[in-house]
């Protein structure tokens, strides 16, 4: 066996210090994984020893050591001279006739097994990369489409020099890895052409998250060199791993990219980038970017591949060990190929559950008050948006000053490092958003937007009880982190609210016992933006509303499939951060005005004095101004659990004012292939409406739970618009009325046998209103994200003492 040349079917994981990472792990999946079905180009590795060979047979050791001895690394000048001369000696060097020999040997193995036009990649692979500690990620140089045997020998010792590039004698020096003893290796190995196709890399977990159960895909169009380096917005998928591995294939959530260039082959020199010299960027086709650069289909392989080698890796190291991945699409044969893995290591090992508390360590001028909304702290420059036209001004890490929100406002919402609004009580929209969020927010802060002055700098306490300050002033703060791993779990079961899909990964490690309440309206709001109707009949709105209607869903197959992928995409998102826990999902709860803001929803909306005890809810669902609209939820939600696998979401009616209104929208459900009972299918209703109190015990024939609106019930039962500021001293869940309401409530469902549950705003914003539904025997609570370690800790004493352990 040849010392200079390892095929990949000789190598494997364990011979990084001969080979290099890079060789070791494509020599690692083309003999273990090949034969289930991930492709892995063909190719050999040019080992460490030839490396040894060229220096020793041109005596360039004793010159490099007199070039780098003693070097000041910090001294930018010094350094580029140092390694410039360091590449020129090896880049003059002839390569030995042995070595060159076995180099084009393989060659022709290569032009034997894939055509003589066989093109090459030509990959710089570190003995030290992708080690534990230091991942070499593109300290070295790669060299593509090389053909003929001098192009081969030249991208060869190219390879060889890159191990003295000013950043890669840089990286070394700081990593503490002597240079004299970091070989390079080099991949030869078949090029997948996808130049005429899509490359990108993949994770066996979120990146962001460090989510367990999905597989991360970027991709874009040509060569992976923009993709690896983010030099362009690619395209992003999802696959949920447990649920793929039970046979279900389908993407669990998508984003199209901007993919605004492409790289491709040229003739020519690129002078900018030596490691991928005879390269260059084009713009994409608007067509291109209009779409995504691969089908669900790819997505599917590639999950596949992903989650083999993740489990080869795994077993190979006897503990998980998600995957860090490249892959690439051949655009002449169509096949999807891997080229590169190696350990993830940016995602940090999550720790125990923490909680967090803010501690205001001193006070300043008090500038507005309001009500409190959430337990956090933020500051910044205050920016007043006075309206949706001005929006694009705002800049990420400013306080959102305005005189109340709407749906339209969550994108730059999510970028504010506070908010404070002149209107609004603790369930208004910008209180939910925020809270969803996990922004500090101040709302029904009469004044705010006279008060606080743009560029002026605040503080905005939400950590001081119900009352929220904004001080002058950037004041000191401190986090309380408190681990929780230890946390006993209560007989209660303690649920989690939740509408966006974005943060749903990030609170999958919270210690739940599922979601209680999943709304529609955020991902309906934040990623379709379009009215349901509009979408299904396009013909009754206007050209301008048309076109928009076009642009949105362009890259799907028409505006229905547009709406039904992106939902339930979106549910299931939700649903897969806590499965197969439950997940309990809200049809659609918009108010008529709500609505008519959607993208074409003034064509199909009326127009209402009170709407939010008008045209909403239930009411909606088989009504001939809706029903075609219900239907499209509908199939979103056959399609979350019965496509992408999320058979554990509960569908939940809202605002059911009226037995046969029940009824009818069960049948309709079913009508629209959601039928009770089927596939383990539960349907719940909100217990919002005096009405669905008094009249339980019918209710209880038609639906399986109830989940107590307490936020809606509070303002029937007391007759106060909870959207009211003027008003807002009367709104209070606390109130005996509404209290005793709840306990007819769950009195109600335990004598017949029907889930009782609880997901308005009550149990987050007092711990008594928790205390007294434990007391009941409730079966659920769910609390907003950051009320839940709390909560499970005052439950689990206050079972204690009424020896429910």
């Amino acid at each position: 066996m040849s010392q200079f040349v390892k095929w990949f079917e000789e190598i494997g994981i364990e011979d990084v210090p001969e080979v290099g990472g890079k060789n070791a792990s494509l020599g690692e999946m083309y003999r273990n994984l090949t034969q289930e079905g991930v492709r892995v180009p063909h190719g050999f590795a040019v080992t460490a020893t030839a490396y040894r060979h060229f220096l020793e047979a041109n005596a360039l050791e004793p010159k490099l050591h007199e070039i780098l001895d003693g070097l000041d690394y910090d001294d930018v000048t010094a350094l580029q001279k140092a390694g410039a001369a360091c590449r020129k000696l090896i880049q003059e060097a002839p390569v030995p006739e042995d070595l060159r020999e076995e180099i084009i040997e393989g060659y022709r193995e290569l032009q034997k097994e894939y055509g003589e036009e066989v093109s090459l990649a030509v990959r710089s692979s570190a003995t030290a990369e992708d080690s534990p500690e230091a991942s070499f990620a593109g300290q070295n140089d790669t060299y593509l489409n090389i053909k003929g045997d001098d192009a081969l020998i030249d991208a060869y010792r190219r390879c060889l020099a890159s191990n003295f590039t000013d950043r890669s004698l840089h990286y070394k020096h700081d990593n503490h890895f002597d240079w004299a003893k970091v070989y390079l290796s080099v991949v030869v190995m078949k090029m997948v052409r996808s130049d005429k196709g899509a490359s990108g890399v993949m994770f066996s977990l979120d990146t962001e998250t460090g989510f367990r159960d999905v597989v991360f895909i970027n991709a874009a169009l040509g060569l992976g060199e923009n993709v690896v380096q983010g030099t362009i917005d690619p395209d992003s998928f999802y696959v949920h791993k447990p649920t793929f591995k039970k046979g279900f294939r389908a993407v669990l959530k998508r984003r199209l990219g901007t993919k605004e260039k492409k790289m491709v082959f040229t003739d020519t020199l690129n002078t900018d980038n030596i490691a991928v010299e005879y390269t260059k960027n084009v713009p994409t086709s608007e067509e291109e970017r209009s779409h995504f650069a691969i089908t669900d289909d790819d997505v599917m392989v590639l999950a596949d591949y992903a989650i083999k080698v993740e489990k080869h890796y795994s077993e190979k190291a006897g503990y998980e060990k998600p995957m860090d991945m490249e892959w690439a699409k051949d655009g002449e044969d169509g096949h999807l190929y891997m080229v590169q893995a190696r350990p993830e290591t940016v995602q940090s090992q999550k720790k125990g559950n923490v909680l967090e508390i803010y501690h205001l360590k001193e006070r300043g001028k008090v500038l507005v008050t309001g009500r409190a909304v959430g337990t956090k702290i933020g500051q910044g420059k205050v920016h007043y948006i006075p309206d949706v036209k001005h929006l694009s001004e705002f800049k990420p890490g400013e306080v959102l000053v305005a005189d109340t929100t709407t749906p339209d406002w969550e994108p730059v919402m999510k970028t504010a490092a506070a908010i404070v609004t002149n209107k609004g009580g603790r369930t208004c929209h910008a209180a939910i958003v925020s809270r969803e969020l996990g922004i500090p927010a101040v709302v029904g802060a009469e004044g705010a937007t006279e008060t606080l002055k743009n560029g002026q700098e605040v503080t905005v306490s939400c950590a001081e009880g119900e009352t929220g300050f904004v001080y002058e002033g950037i004041l000191p703060y401190e986090i309380e982190k408190v681990d929780l791993s230890g946390l006993s779990k209560p007989k209660t079961e303690i649920m989690m609210n939740l509408g966006n899909p974005d943060q749903a990964f990030s609170l999958a490690d919270l210690p739940v016992d599922g979601i209680g309440l999943a709304r529609m309206e955020f991902i309906i709001n934040e990623y379709i933006k379009a009215h349901p109707m509009a979408l299904k009949h396009p013909e009754k709105v206007d050209d301008e509303t048309r076109k928009q209607l076009e642009k949105l869903s362009r890259a799907y197959d028409d505006m229905v499939d547009f709406f039904v992928k992106t939902l339930s995409e979106g549910v299931a998102t939700i649903a897969a951060a806590v499965y197969p826990k439950p997940c309990v999902v809200r049809m659609s709860d918009f108010k008529s005005n709500e609505y008519a803001s959607l993208l074409g929803g003034k064509f199909f909306e009326p127009v209402e004095d009170n709407p939010m005890i008008g045209f909403r809810g239930a009411a909606r669902y088989s009504h001939p101004a809706y029903e075609e609209g219900f239907a499209l939820e509908c199939a979103a939600m056959k399609r979350a659990r019965e496509v992408i696998g999320m058979e554990n979401i509960t569908l939940m009616i809202p605002f059911c004012r009226r037995i046969e209104e029940g009824q009818r929208v069960v049948d309709t459900m079913a009508k629209h292939g959601l039928k009770k009972g089927e596939k383990d299918l539960k349907i719940y209703v909100m217990c919002e409406i005096p009405n669905n109190v008094i009249q339980i015990d019918r209710f209880s024939e038609i639906f399986d739970g109830f989940s107590i609106g307490s936020n809606d019930l509070t303002q029937l039962t007391l007759g106060v618009d909870r959207d009211s500021e003027i008003v807002a001293f009367d709104y209070d869940e606390r109130d005996p009325g509404v209290l005793k309401m709840i306990e007819l409530a769950v009195e109600g469902c335990q004598r017949n046998h029907r889930h009782s549950g609880i997901c308005g705003q009550a149990p987050s914003d007092y711990p008594e209103v928790a205390e007294f539904l434990v007391k009941l025997g409730i079966d659920s609570i769910s609390l907003n994200p950051d009320s839940v370690l709390r909560t499970i800790q005052d439950i689990d004493k206050l079972e204690e003492k009424l020896g429910r352990k």
